[in-house]
């Protein structure tokens, strides 16, 4: 079970403890256990810090502690403290990764029905995104709903999500897409046939929530084979 370290200290030398966090971190190299670490200064009281350390389980979180190295920070950290520290020791029972959510509602707005929305919920205004249909980067939330809205005017479509892993501010899809193809798609008239195509999506997050950069990767090239665009290539 997951295992969160809180750590409460009160300090007016907060730059020091700084370095002296790095210089743990450089010592302990491929040794510690943690695999997730944040700290923060309380906003209506500068010299009261929180730190926030997460462990594969408690176990790890003890062999964390029982490294050398540890022992000698918290003599430095207690040095650097106002008062001593003060430590809390939960176990993790509920863990929500939102960026989940926001890819899934990303996925279901592409392919619904009706007009595609303004999509500024989910998207920033300076989002980039990469799509090997596209030789260059095509840039702005605006850019990249006229790419978006020249699918959907080319398919009806659904989107399955195979897997979704969200890590930190980042996120990776993968997903199967079936659809019809209803118009115009590069060039190629509309067929009315039934297409199938898998791919990946990996999402970078801002601090505000919203997707910033997109990177696509798809089987655009069996994609043209079922619309017969390569049939001519063949003979």
């Amino acid at each position: 079970m997951t295992f969160v370290q809180l750590i409460e200290c009160r300090t007016s030398r907060f730059d020091e403890m700084n370095r002296l966090i790095d210089t743990w971190l450089e010592q302990t190299g491929g040794k510690r256990t943690a695999t997730h670490a944040l700290v923060g200064k309380d906003r209506s009281d500068r010299a009261h810090i929180v730190e926030m350390v997460e462990f594969p389980s408690y176990e790890e979180a003890m062999r964390n502690s029982n490294l050398p190295e540890t022992d000698e920070i918290f003599r430095g950290m207690v040095a650097l403290c106002d008062e001593m520290p003060t430590f809390i020791d939960l176990e993790v029972v509920r863990d929500e990764r939102l960026y989940d959510d926001t890819v899934r509602r990303f996925f279901d707005t592409l392919a619904g029905a009706g007009e595609l929305p303004p999509l500024n919920d989910l998207i920033d205004e300076d989002c980039h995104s990469h799509d090997p249909i596209t030789p260059q980067t095509t840039i702005g939330l605006d850019t990249i709903r006229r790419e978006f809205r020249m699918w959907r005017d080319a398919f009806d479509s659904a989107f399955t999500l195979e897997d979704v892993l969200a890590q930190d501010d980042r996120a990776c899809a993968r997903w199967s897409w079936k659809a019809t193809h209803k118009g115009e798609f590069l060039g190629i008239a509309p067929t009315g046939r039934q297409v199938t195509m898998t791919g990946t999506t990996l999402f970078h997050f801002g601090a505000d929530g919203k997707i910033t950069e997109l990177w696509w990767q798809h089987d655009h090239l069996g994609l043209l084979q079922q619309l017969g665009a390569l049939d001519e290539l063949e003979t």
